[in-house]
């Protein structure tokens, strides 16, 4: 991302930076900042491969979402499709691999609907939010540590479920309501 002229006064320098954790998915930095006024900080901050997401669209407006059992919350999410980028992947290729996998379906068509930056405070990790649609229908096959149910709603069941409270995964809120605004601008 660019930093406007305006905005230089905001910039911090990294002075060094250490390893705390090298995960599978996850690495974890320290990093010693000298922030605008000259003084010195500390940033903790996460290392994200990125990954992409899909919300697959059904002739009928219903959507394709996930179930799945998500450890960190302690409780089963309702989701859109999504995993992350396997090294420099294009962020449509994983979207594509990611909606076969976890739904069975193949799209005809598929669309950028925006990128995220999920947790710009502590991560780098962006999702790429997709759409798509001529879907045709095949085998779900999740990766081998992936438990998921696959349900079809309404676009509009899914809006209110979002207005409600009961879908509170950011991308999925995302890309639910541009989904929405699209469809209604179309």
């Amino acid at each position: 991302m660019l930093i406007d002229n305006d905005d230089k006064n905001l910039v911090e320098k990294k002075i060094s930076s250490e390893n705390v954790f090298d995960g599978v998915l996850l690495h974890v930095l320290k990093d010693e900042v000298e922030l605008p006024n000259g003084h010195k900080s500390t940033r903790e901050w996460i290392k994200h491969p990125g990954a992409s997401s899909v919300i697959p669209l059904l002739p009928d407006n219903q959507i394709i979402l996930v179930k799945q059992y998500r450890y960190p919350m302690g409780c089963v999410t309702l989701e859109v499709p999504a995993g992350k980028l396997d090294g420099d992947e294009d962020p449509i290729i994983c979207a594509e691999r990611e909606l076969s996998e976890e739904t069975g379906y193949t799209a005809e068509k598929i669309w950028k609907l925006t990128t995220i930056a999920t947790t710009v405070g502590f991560s780098n990790e962006v999702i790429h939010l997709y759409a798509a649609t001529n879907l045709t229908a095949g085998k779900q096959h999740p990766d081998e540590d992936e438990f998921i149910n696959t349900v079809k709603i309404p676009l509009t069941a899914a809006v209110q479920m979002v207005e409600s409270g009961k879908i509170i995964d950011c991308k999925s809120i995302i890309s639910i309501l541009l989904l929405a605004k699209h469809l209604d601008n179309a």
